[in-house]
């Protein structure tokens, strides 16, 4: 998009299509051409820049999992393996333990606490693990996120990462890559990359004769949040696709949680992957099955079950959304059905009760003793479903900041812009 300093209005939104993922790959494996990223990134820049002249700088936020591995002159070495990435959950031959606890049974509890407690299939130390398990990682590559890799391409330079794109990979502690924990992963052969400052271009990128700056690209959480103008003393509540819960520590404070860097000297407390909109997509479809099989498109699906939740109680009907690996476990289940309490509205209003239920829980697992003051509570599915802003409601007992803005990731920039 372009963002507009003086209005504080993002404006012009231009859109590609991620690429899909390469087809004939191994079960769970989720790779992407790295190219198809780059080519398609630039068809945005250009499709932007024909509609805005007077441009001059460049921001980027992206992907903070996943991992691609460079050379110096940002040429891939390997394809994009996506954060949706599996094979970690796989066993290695010869061992009957999944390569995910493997790892997890290297790193020290110290260790793990100093990477940011950072540790899911899709994340970069782990697919890299993988990739020194078979014997594929170029001695002196250089690993980075597909954000990394796509900046660096465009203006030719060596690969340099944020401090926010790190996940799993800083020592947090001192600020530095972990190299203890590479060597203890086999992955002390890599050429790790340099670290920005925030402030600094990155490069410039040259387009019809003129030059523009290109900043280093930020991690698409933190960007989201200081989209949604996050303080340190309100705990964030992300209700989407994905959910979140976080909180901004001015220091290192390692908790039952992730940690990640934030802006700056701070740190961001999470608790990612908490079952929402994904899951309750997974309901949907199940819902809609048979019309859609029977070829009747039903465009307002999602406005039904609204309409239907508003007027249903719940009827004692529970509903555990983890139907994937998540902060809440990877067993979904749907419990005290009987024959009058099996609707549409009391499936979703239980299954709203849990989401509540999972982000009172998160918030605990965060701070044992709260330190924020109030809830920034963000995400569509606040505002499309008003049963479940009323049960946050009731969870949480400060005052809540209902969050309304749509392109939160884009404000972000926009505000990193105007600083």
């Amino acid at each position: 998009a372009v963002l507009n300093l003086q209005s504080g209005s993002v404006e012009r939104i231009a859109k590609e299509p991620f690429p899909e993922p390469l087809p004939g790959m191994p079960s769970g494996f989720h790779e992407v051409d790295p190219l198809l990223v780059l080519t398609r990134t630039l068809s945005v820049i250009q499709q932007l820049l024909g509609n805005a002249p007077d441009i001059r700088h460049i921001f980027f936020c992206g992907q903070m999992g996943g991992i691609i591995l460079t050379d110096a002159t940002c040429s891939p070495l390997t394809n994009y393996l996506s954060w949706r990435d599996q094979r970690s959950l796989q066993s290695l031959e010869g061992s009957a333990t999944p390569l995910l606890e493997e790892v997890e049974a290297r790193l020290s509890p110290v260790m793990f606490a100093d990477l940011g407690r950072e540790l899911k299939p899709g994340t970069a130390t782990v697919l890299l693990h993988w990739l020194a398990r078979h014997g594929q990682l170029p001695e002196g590559a250089i690993p980075v996120s597909i954000g990394d890799f796509v900046v660096g391409s465009l203006c030719k330079v060596t690969p340099t990462m944020h401090r926010t794109h790190t996940i799993g990979m800083l020592n947090l502690r001192t600020g530095t890559w972990h190299q203890e924990a590479f060597r203890v992963l086999g992955l002390d052969g890599l050429q790790w990359p340099d670290l920005s400052e925030d402030k600094i271009p990155l490069g410039q990128f040259a387009h019809d004769g003129r030059m523009l700056d290109v900043y280093t690209v930020m991690g698409d959480q933190q960007a989201a949040l200081k989209g949604i103008q996050l303080t340190r003393d309100e705990l964030s509540i992300n209700v989407s696709t994905g959910s979140q819960v976080s909180q901004i520590t001015s220091e290192f404070r390692p908790s039952n949680c992730q940690t990640r860097c934030w802006f700056g000297t701070e740190y961001l407390n999470t608790i990612t992957h908490i079952p929402a909109g994904r899951s309750l997509t997974v309901i949907e479809a199940l819902l809609t099955e048979i019309p859609r099989a029977a070829g009747i498109a039903i465009p307002n699906s999602w406005k039904l079950i609204s309409e239907a939740t508003e007027r249903a109680s719940g009827d004692g009907l529970t509903c555990d959304l983890s139907f994937f690996a998540s902060a809440m476990g990877n067993h979904g289940r749907i419990d005290r059905i009987t024959t009058e309490n099996l609707t549409v509205g009391n499936l979703f209003q239980s299954a709203f009760e849990f989401m509540a239920d999972s982000y009172l829980a998160c918030s605990r697992r965060l701070s044992d003793s709260p330190t924020w003051s109030s809830i920034a509570v963000s995400g569509g599915l606040v505002q499309a479903f008003p049963s479940l802003r009323q049960k946050l409601q009731k969870r949480f007992s400060w005052p809540m900041r209902e969050v309304a803005e749509q392109e939160e990731t884009m404000m972000g920039l926009l505000y990193w812009a105007r600083e």
